[in-house]
C-alpha cells in the first residue's frame, strides 16, 4: 500500500477541545474548526514529508523516523518532536514542550485516521484519499 498522496478531511471530533488544551487562541481556533484541510504525504529517500494545506495556513514537516527535530506546534510554540513508524501503516508522533502531545496517523486503504491527544482530551479526524 502506497501512503503517498493527498487526503481530504471528511470527519472531525473534539478538535476544538483539543485546540483548547493546547491554548490556541479564539480566532485561530474558530478558523481551524471550519476548514477542511488536505493532508499530503510524500517520501524523499529516508525522509517522510507531511503537509497540511488549507486556505488559512499551510504547514510541512520533513522527518526521518526515530530522529528528533523541531517544529512549530498549532499553538505557535516551538517544540521538539519524534515520529516513529509502527508497522507499515502507523506513525506515532510525540511533541515535547510545556505540554506533551501525541499524534497517531494510521493509514488504512484510502483513509487516514489522525488521533491527537493532550492533557486527557482526544481528537479524531478522518481523511479520505483524493
Amino acid at each position: 500500500m502506497s501512503l503517498e498522496g493527498k487526503y481530504k478531511l471528511e470527519k472531525s471530533e473534539n478538535f476544538d477541545l483539543f485546540l483548547d488544551k493546547l491554548g490556541v487562541g479564539f480566532m485561530v481556533k474558530t478558523a481551524a474548526k471550519t476548514l477542511k484541510p488536505t493532508f499530503e504525504v510524500a517520501i524523499d529517500g529516508d525522509y517522510y514529508i507531511f503537509r497540511s494545506l488549507s486556505t488559512f495556513k499551510n504547514t510541512e514537516i520533513k522527518f526521518k523516523c526515530g530522529e528528533e527535530f523541531e517544529e512549530d506546534r498549532a499553538d505557535g510554540k516551538r517544540v521538539k518532536t519524534v515520529i516513529n513508524k509502527e508497522g507499515d501503516n502507523k506513525f506515532v508522533q510525540t511533541q515535547f514542550g510545556d505540554k506533551e502531545v501525541k499524534i497517531i496517523r494510521e493509514f488504512n486503504g484510502d483513509e487516514v485516521t489522525v488521533t491527537a491527544s493532550c492533557d486527557g482530551v482526544t481528537s479524531v479526524r478522518v481523511y479520505k484519499r483524493q
